[in-house]
């Protein structure tokens, strides 16, 4: 079975990814892969554009996108419980066309209802427009990543078990990465356990934002626009590292080769 990346971000999220859509596709096509997902954060504006492309350099095109969920309702702005966002990472993909439409609502409810520093759902919602859904885990923003992270695997596990209960075991997988982070290791001897216990299938993912390691520049000079600071300040947001990249096959495979 050939690998496909599932977790990607294109320059529709903006100032965060730095994979341009035709570009991205093209470099799959040349790494011989056959499909990939776009994930964008909490949008669906690359959707019509990827779907196109994809098409014409005959890779099988998987919509989705890393929402951005309320850790109560989707409505509250005050309970900021993970960071000021008060948001947690939430990979989708859509398997059907129903799915993509639930996609579309759930990301116009996401500007309209739940907006709150980044366009934000809720298990309300999402438990309404499930059909046609696969979930993942999600990276370090996770909300099961957090709690394992601070030491909360019980309610890791209540957590795994809910979305493996909404989108049913066979639909929903647990995110594991490696990314050169020390703190992500850790976070994936918790998450490999949890799913073994859990009897939930595991996934390999590299939370793509931009195409070559070299690009990590490039990337990095949109987390400042982003922010707004220079390069050259040593206390401000950036990535720890240049593993964000769309890796080859026979990348991901040896990183995730003792799963």
């Amino acid at each position: 079975m050939a690998f496909t990346h599932l977790h990607v971000h294109t320059d529709y999220s903006l100032l965060d990814g730095a994979c341009k859509v035709e570009s991205l596709v093209k470099d799959v096509a040349k790494l011989g892969m056959k499909a990939v997902a776009i994930t964008d954060h909490g949008n669906m504006f690359g959707a019509i554009e990827f779907y196109k492309a994809s098409k014409k350099a005959g890779i099988k095109p998987i919509i989705g996108m890393e929402s951005y969920i309320a850790p109560q309702s989707r409505h509250d702005r005050k309970n900021a419980t993970r960071s000021k966002e008060a948001s947690y990472h939430l990979p989708l993909l859509a398997y059907s066309t129903k799915g993509y439409y639930n996609l579309v609502k759930l990301s116009s409810l996401a500007y309209t209802e739940g907006f709150y520093y980044r366009p934000r759902i809720d298990k309300e919602i999402l438990e309404k427009y499930k059909e046609g859904l696969i979930g993942l885990s999600g990276c370090l923003a996770g909300e099961i990543c957090q709690n394992i992270l601070h030491n909360k695997f019980d309610q890791a596990l209540t957590v795994a078990q809910y979305y493996s209960n909404l989108f049913g075991p066979e639909n929903f997988y647990i995110e594991i990465q490696h990314n050169g982070l020390d703190i992500q290791e850790i976070a994936n001897e918790g998450l490999i356990k949890l799913a073994r216990q859990l009897n939930l299938p595991l996934v390999g993912t590299n939370d793509v934002h931009y195409l070559t390691k070299a690009d990590n520049v490039s990337h990095d000079c949109l987390l400042c626009l982003q922010t707004g600071r220079k390069r050259n300040e040593t206390n401000r947001f950036k990535f720890p590292s240049d593993q964000f990249y769309l890796k080859s096959e026979d990348e991901m495979k040896k990183e995730f080769s003792h799963v």
